[in-house]
């Protein structure tokens, strides 16, 4: 098991090193640049802009300097935030994003396995179909259909909660909604995976010598059905929060709330190179990581997986 960690630590790396030379390349090809909406801007502004910059290099003599500036953790200047370089901003923002994207998953994993485990056990009953079809609503309406439609309920009409803002102006009060908001989609799926895996366990054999046995119900599920019916919920959530973070750009801007969305967002506005980079090296990193602690929990869960 160690070896196997080790292995895929540094298959880490390599990975990463693709992902930055591709979206760097595609970013640098696009038509257009960062100050391309500079209004009357001369030849001789433009090109001591691009040298200040050092956007008048050879396209491949840029990769080589960006990436070594990647191996030593800088991101590099913005070209439309001026005040500080891309490190600042993703370090002011990406803690905002990440604790939003952690309540919603973790909020999503209790009601999801609690909702998912009581409908397969009352199969077929009003409250199974009740929950699923939270399920599908979750799966299918996206998060710019839920967001606004929580808000207008709870905020506009019932006036229980803040319509829009952060923690630091309005209190604890104003996560609920963005992170509900967040929380639909892996809710309805990690609902339904267990569903669906509770009640394939519960038909298998050593469930019912486990109930021959004299064993009650709720012995069975906590002895026997519930660490197998992790698996597939495990295997879901790596990219889950991975995607739970991503699509808090959505959230965020809907909210208002000031996290790496916002800056992602405007940096693609404004073809901010570094900012966009800067970005994506972060969410690609986060995806790896949680599909690396994934595949470890796999192999504590399922002692049937052998890494060799």
């Amino acid at each position: 098991m160690t070896k196997f960690i080790i292995r895929r630590l540094l298959g880490l790396i390599p990975t990463l090193i693709i992902i930055i030379t591709i979206s760097f390349f595609v970013i640098r090809v696009a038509p257009g640049g960062p100050f391309s909406d500079e209004r009357k801007i001369s030849a001789e502004v433009l090109a001591n802009l691009e040298a200040k910059y050092h956007l008048d290099d050879p396209l491949i003599k840029q990769y080589g300097d960006y990436l070594l500036n990647v191996l030593r953790f800088d991101l590099g200047p913005s070209f439309v935030y001026k005040d500080y370089d891309v490190n600042y901003y993703i370090g002011a923002g990406l803690p905002k994003s990440m604790l939003i994207g952690a309540l919603a998953v973790g909020g999503a994993l209790i009601f999801g396995l609690g909702a998912g485990i009581i409908s397969a056990l009352r199969q077929n009953s009003v409250y199974d179909y009740a929950s699923m079809s939270v399920a599908v609503i979750g799966i299918s309406v996206p998060l710019f259909v839920i967001g606004p439609v929580l808000m207008y309920i709870f905020a506009v009409k019932l006036d229980w909660l803040p319509v829009a803002g952060w923690i630091d102006t309005l209190g604890w009060s104003a996560l609920v909604l963005p992170v509900v908001t967040l929380a639909f989609p892996p809710f309805a799926y990690v609902a339904r995976l267990s569903r669906a895996s509770v009640l394939e366990i519960l038909r298998s054999d050593y469930v019912r010598t486990a109930r021959a046995k004299g064993l009650s119900m709720p012995m069975v599920v906590l002895k026997h059905v519930l660490k197998g019916s992790m698996l597939p919920v495990v295997s879901f959530l790596g990219p889950a929060l991975a995607g739970t973070l991503t699509g808090s750009i959505v959230v965020e801007q809907i909210f208002r709330i000031p996290g790496l969305g916002r800056y992602f967002v405007n940096s693609a506005f404004n073809r901010d190179y570094t900012m966009i980079m800067g970005t994506v090296i972060v969410y690609s990193a986060i995806l790896l990581l949680m599909n690396f602690i994934v595949d470890v929990i796999y192999g504590f869960l399922d002692p049937r997986i052998s890494y060799k």
